[in-house]
């Protein structure tokens, strides 16, 4: 709402993620307009959005989608996982349409781009998650961040139910998204431990990669030459031919360990099945194969050894 999306508006936004990205997009009014990701890099494809915008119609300097007569408002890159997305390549191709970048960092704290933090890459906005499975929690919650002070006092002002002054006077439909205090205090104390729980997380990824990744069929989550990724889950897919993902998953659960299946994309979900799409080759081919493993930063190493043991056995 900040970024000026209105209702019956379309956001450009990867399907391959978690249906939260696409609910911010429905709760303005307005729906996704799904692309497909970059095989290497699981993210946006920057030459996809390139192309679908040179795609479109201008009027009024506005950016229309051909098919469905719907304005195109903005562009939502995924960091999925913590992988950072080819952010130069993506605000450049917005940029040449005057679309905002909304980016959805939920997972991407401590997510390094270019020798840049993943907050300072060119995003108009980019919404960090404090939910009680992320690297860095207050229990629930989340951050917005943006280099323009006056966008980041439009958001501060909408989530404070809008409120002009002290005479509770509200100018817009407000949200009431404060923090309570007390999270507030366990996210601070959190942040001072940020690097040391990146750090672990990147050291568990590592090591299952060099663990596992020598197994038939099992291939390591990318690593763009371009970024380091904070490494908010941790795992690997699998295209064997011998082991389905969902196979290896239920093994490894009757094993005692709690192997989890990937979020299935955005164009199979119920509500947002109608959206408009671009060809998905990608995520149809990949999200079904994913095996994420336990990778909490209290995770020992005698409990992640016997995580790779048991894969191994089952794979071996």
């Amino acid at each position: 709402i900040a970024a000026g999306v209105e209702r019956d508006d379309l956001v450009i936004l990867p399907s391959f993620t978690f249906i939260g990205s696409a609910n911010a997009i429905a709760h303005c009014g307005a729906m996704p307009y799904l692309l497909d990701v970059n095989k290497d890099t699981w993210t946006l494809d920057p030459e996809s959005l390139a192309k679908v915008l040179s795609d479109t119609e201008r009027k009024d300097g506005r950016v229309y989608h051909r098919q469905t007569g719907r304005r195109i408002a903005a562009v939502m890159p995924v960091h999925v996982l913590g992988i950072a997305a080819d952010m130069d390549a993506i605000v450049r191709a917005a940029k040449d349409y005057n679309l905002p970048v909304v980016a959805d960092g939920a997972a991407a704290l401590g997510t390094i781009y270019r020798g840049r933090k993943i907050a300072d890459t060119g995003a108009d906005l980019t919404v960090f998650s404090f939910n009680g499975n992320k690297t860095v929690t207050a229990g629930g919650g989340g951050a917005i961040c943006g280099n323009d002070a006056s966008l980041v006092q439009l958001v501060r002002h909408l989530t404070t139910t809008a409120r002009v002054g002290a005479d509770y006077d509200h100018d817009r439909i407000g949200f009431n998204y404060r923090m309570t205090n007390l999270q507030a205090a366990v996210g601070c104390a959190q942040l001072e431990r940020l690097s040391e729980f990146v750090e672990k997380k990147r050291r568990i990824q590592a090591t299952y990669a060099n663990a596992l990744t020598g197994l038939s069929g099992v291939l390591p989550f990318p690593d763009p030459a371009y970024g380091k990724s904070a490494c908010w889950f941790s795992g690997f897919t699998l295209r064997n031919g011998k082991m389905e993902s969902g196979e290896l998953r239920k093994s490894l659960r009757e094993r005692g360990v709690d192997a989890r299946p990937f979020w299935k994309p955005i164009h199979l979900q119920v509500p947002f099945g109608g959206c408009p799409r671009e060809e998905l080759g990608v995520t149809d081919g990949l999200w079904s194969t994913l095996v994420t493993l336990p990778c909490s930063t209290s995770l020992s190493n005698a409990d992640q050894s016997t995580v790779i043991k048991h894969v191994q056995e089952l794979l071996g």
